[in-house]
C-alpha cells in the first residue's frame, strides 16, 4: 500500500482518536486496579510558578505538609491549566518519588552552605549566620575598594557614587515587592549593573 500524504493524516488522526479514547476511561480505571489516586486527601493550594515572570498558575496538592502534586491552574488567566517544561517540574525541586509511588525529599536539593576556600579542592559546610556575614563583609569591602565618587565631565567635576565591580541579578522567585526593594539597595550601594532573569 502506497503511504499517500491524505492516507498519512488519516492514519494519525486514527492513531491520536484511539490514544484519547482510551485515555478518557474506554480501558480500566486505575480505582478498579486497587492504585489510590496520588493526590487523594490532599490540600489544594493556589499559587504563581516561580520559575520566571510570567507568572502562570499552578496548584499544589499538600498532604501532611509535603507536596505531593503539582499541576497548571485550569481556571488561571495566562496559562489556562497549561505548565511549560519547568513549571512542570516545580514538584522534583524539593521531591522525587521512590519505587513505591511514595514522595521523599530529593536527595539533590541543596539544603546547607557549601563553601570552598579560594585554592581548595572540596567544599566544606558552612553556618547561614556566617555565609550570609561574609557576603556583606564581601560586597561592603568590593564597593569600597571600587566606589567611584566623580567623573570628568566636559571640564567639571560630577558626583556619580557608582561602582561597576558588582552586578546583580534579580529573580523571578522573588515577589515584585521584593525586587523593588532588592533594585533600592542596589541603587543605594551605587551598582548600575542591574538585571533580572525574566526581562523581556
Amino acid at each position: 500500500m502506497e503511504l499517500t500524504r491524505r492516507s498519512f493524516l488519516k492514519l494519525t488522526g486514527a492513531t491520536a482518536a484511539a490514544a484519547t479514547l482510551a485515555g478518557v476511561g474506554l480501558r480500566k480505571a486505575s480505582a478498579s486496579t486497587g492504585e489510590p489516586l496520588r493526590i487523594k486527601f490532599t490540600k489544594e493550594y493556589h499559587t504563581n510558578c516561580t520559575f520566571c515572570g510570567v507568572g502562570c498558575g499552578i496548584i499544589c496538592n499538600v498532604r501532611d505538609g509535603v507536596i505531593v502534586n503539582v499541576d497548571g491552574d485550569p481556571d488561571h488567566p495566562i496559562n489556562e491549566g497549561t505548565l511549560c517544561s519547568k513549571g512542570a517540574s516545580t514538584f522534583n525541586m524539593s521531591y522525587i518519588y521512590d519505587e513505591k509511588g511514595k514522595p521523599r525529599l530529593n536527595p539533590n536539593r541543596l539544603t546547607e552552605v557549601l563553601y570552598r576556600a579560594p585554592g581548595a579542592s572540596s567544599y566544606e559546610v558552612k553556618d547561614w549566620d556566617w555565609a550570609l556575614t561574609e557576603i556583606a563583609k564581601r560586597i561592603k569591602d568590593t564597593r569600597d575598594r571600587t566606589l567611584v565618587e566623580t567623573v570628568d565631565v566636559g571640564g567639571r567635576r560630577v558626583t556619580v557614587n557608582r561602582t561597576n565591580a558588582i552586578n546583580w541579578l534579580g529573580s523571578a522567585w522573588n515577589t515584585g515587592e521584593e525586587n523593588y526593594l532588592y533594585h533600592k539597595m542596589c541603587r543605594a550601594m551605587g551598582l548600575i549593573n542591574i538585571d533580572h532573569c525574566a526581562r523581556l
